[in-house]
């Protein structure tokens, strides 16, 4: 019987009414549809953003490089609400890029449109992924999970916009204000290459690190994960946040570190809230065992 409702689970992968079964050819071929429209789907996203690429480069990807940059005046003004003088305040960031190789400006254009694509399609992408599970899941498991395109949506694009905003000030600001040396034998001169790779690993970073509360429900649900064992391990995840915090900030003020730990507390803390509410969700809706 166990076998026989692991198959029919298996073979509604990618049914498009959830009920007829298929066959493992009939599962690629689904697949293979899903996958197809959202690559054309980032595909498009990609060909506007390379259309408009000197307005993104201008705006948004060389932004962060320069002095005058919101996010550098917001934290200088903050500072001072809070009467910590210019704590948070950054000194000047005005980098100049160098290019070694003839296609290096059409590669980095077209790097930035595939990863400004890829952001921008990412709700779309994850739609498809959805719908090809969805037929393989009972109708109390897809209310479960019914929420789940806008939450993990939700959380990427804000722990995106917290890495540009918030991680990416700080981080440049300290790499491009480093020396190594007291002679002036080392020249700085970063490569556009190496600058959009490091964005790029901000940004996708903290995006995927925003899932956090999704995961925990996720794991939560199948039960690999509880609202204890989160608790539990609480200590440890304060050690490693606090860790991350420093080696992103890794100036001595403390105020600087809090700015970007808070977030991570926050993020942990309401991982705990929902695991435990769903492991004890699934516990209640546990089959009494007879005795």
């Amino acid at each position: 019987m166990a076998n026989s409702s692991k198959k029919s689970f298996w073979s509604r992968f990618g049914s498009a009414d959830g009920k007829a079964e298929m066959s493992f050819a009939d599962h690629l071929e689904a697949l293979r549809w899903h996958l197809v429209r959202a690559v054309l789907v980032w595909l498009c996203m990609t060909v506007v953003l390379f259309i408009n690429v000197d307005w993104l480069f201008d705006n948004v990807i060389f932004a962060p490089s320069q002095s005058d940059f919101i996010m550098y005046r917001t934290f200088c003004e903050l500072g001072r609400w809070l009467q910590l003088g210019d704590a948070l305040c950054m000194p000047p960031v005005n980098l100049q890029f160098q290019g070694n190789t003839v296609s290096g400006p059409f590669m980095a254009a077209l790097s930035i449109s595939m990863i400004g694509g890829l952001i921008i399609s990412f709700p779309y992408i994850f739609w498809e992924l959805w719908s090809f599970v969805k037929p393989a899941l009972s109708a109390k498991e897809q209310k479960g999970f019914y929420g789940s395109i806008l939450w993990v949506t939700l959380s990427f694009f804000a722990g995106a916009c917290f890495g540009y905003f918030i991680v990416t000030p700080f981080t440049l600001n300290f790499l491009a204000n480093f020396t190594l040396g007291s002679k002036g034998a080392y020249q700085y001169l970063p490569t556009l290459s190496d600058y959009i790779d490091s964005m790029k690993n901000i940004i996708l970073g903290c995006g995927i690190a925003f899932e956090m509360p999704v995961l925990s429900y996720v794991l939560a649900r199948i039960g690999l994960v509880s609202g204890e064992t989160l608790r539990k391990s609480r200590r440890i995840a304060v050690v490693i946040i606090l860790i991350i915090a420093a080696i992103i900030t890794p100036s001595p003020d403390w105020t600087s570190q809090i700015i970007v730990a808070l977030p991570l507390f926050l993020l942990y803390e309401l991982s705990v809230v929902i695991a435990t509410r769903v492991s004890k969700r699934v516990e209640q809706n546990k089959p009494k065992e007879w005795s």
